[in-house]
């Protein structure tokens, strides 16, 4: 396996406040309450936790989709579907070391809205896990736009250029 540049210690704290600040912001714009959150099954992967076959260099981010069994109230079984967020830390680490102007925060909260955004489409079959071609870039486009709606207002230093930096994975309008 490659050797590749891995996040540190300290910054689990940054990920971990950016992944508060996306779930808080996501329950905001979709209305939910915490009942609501429970059925989003998912959890974070950063570099030191990911399987060879979760590691790619087109991305900040993989989305990987399982399915896990779960104990029903009656001891029953049943089989729900779980998200890895598979963060690309050898990627996000050359962004900030190539673009001063990025710093780990505002990324990772885009990056994590990003993912959740997905897994809330996902979860309520607006959207199918399995799509490619134009399907997959027009789920994109979407999911870039709607990442924006929800964190356009938000008082995070440096967040604008994050938003900025996407502006051309959202979906143009013409005028006519």
């Amino acid at each position: 396996m490659m050797t590749y540049l891995a996040f540190k210690d300290d910054n689990i704290n940054t990920i971990s406040e950016a992944l508060f600040i996306a779930e808080d912001k996501i329950g905001d714009y979709y209305k939910f309450s915490s009942e609501q959150w429970k059925k989003f099954q998912y959890d974070v992967k950063t570099l030191a936790s990911l399987d060879e076959n979760e590691i790619t260099s087109f991305a900040f981010a993989l989305l990987n989709k399982c399915t896990r069994a779960t104990e029903g109230f009656d001891s029953s079984t049943k089989k729900r579907d779980f998200y890895f967020i598979c963060l690309q830390d050898h990627l996000i680490l050359n962004a900030l070391q190539r673009d001063k102007d990025l710093t780990l925060l505002p990324l990772l909260v885009y990056i994590f809205t990003h993912e959740l955004v997905h897994i809330v489409r996902f979860c309520n079959f607006f959207q199918r896990y399995e799509v490619s071609g134009k399907t997959r870039e027009e789920e994109e486009a979407l999911v870039h736009e709607t990442t924006f709606k929800i964190l356009k207002r938000i008082a995070l230093k440096n967040m604008n250029y994050i938003l900025d930096s996407y502006k051309h994975h959202r979906p143009c309008e013409l005028a006519v």
